[in-house]
């Protein structure tokens, strides 16, 4: 029987109105990606959350800089899975030099669910991980995913739709 897992990538501050970096629509995917932990939760399924930090010295990276507002996950992501691991990454790949195979592995984990942001960066880096391979299935909840415009968007999924598992979050977790 499948174990997956749905992997929250980036939802940070820095990507919403106010932040250092906002997305092309933000918000619809923060609410399918709370739509997403929510169904996941109900469902037993473990929630991972992945949070990027830059590496470069404090104030010099555009955006996610440590010990900031902007690099904090969002709110309402915390308060949907309180009790989530969070896995820092300083590349685009979820997987390179984390701890996620490690919590995955913990989880009995072999199948993802994949939402976050930026569609055509971290998701997409993480979901064509070599490590991703190692999990039977990989979804991306298009729904639950944003990045710079919609074209892009767009973009990104249709060229992820040749390579995994392409849902939306009702498709995938139900509701």
């Amino acid at each position: 029987m499948p174990a997956p897992a749905l992997i929250v990538i980036d939802v940070q501050n820095d990507y919403f109105p106010n932040g250092l970096f906002p997305l092309w629509n933000a918000e619809a995917a923060l609410v399918a990606t709370l739509k997403a932990m929510a169904a996941a939760r109900a469902q037993g399924l473990p929630v991972v959350l992945v949070q990027h930090v830059s590496k470069a010295p404090p104030g010099a990276a555009p955006f996610f800089n440590a010990d900031s507002e902007g690099v904090k996950i969002h709110p309402q992501v915390l308060a949907a899975a309180p009790d989530a691991p969070v896995v820092v990454k300083h590349q685009a790949d979820s997987f390179a030099q984390t701890t996620l195979a490690q919590e995955l592995k913990a989880r009995g984990v072999d199948e993802l669910l994949l939402c976050g942001m930026m569609t055509q960066h971290c998701v997409t880096y993480t979901a064509l991980s070599k490590s991703a391979e190692a999990y039977g299935k990989v979804t991306v909840l298009g729904d639950a995913t944003t990045t710079l415009s919609e074209v892009v968007h767009k973009l990104a999924l249709g060229g992820l739709g040749t390579r995994v598992n392409m849902a939306t979050v009702a498709q995938a977790l139900g509701g």
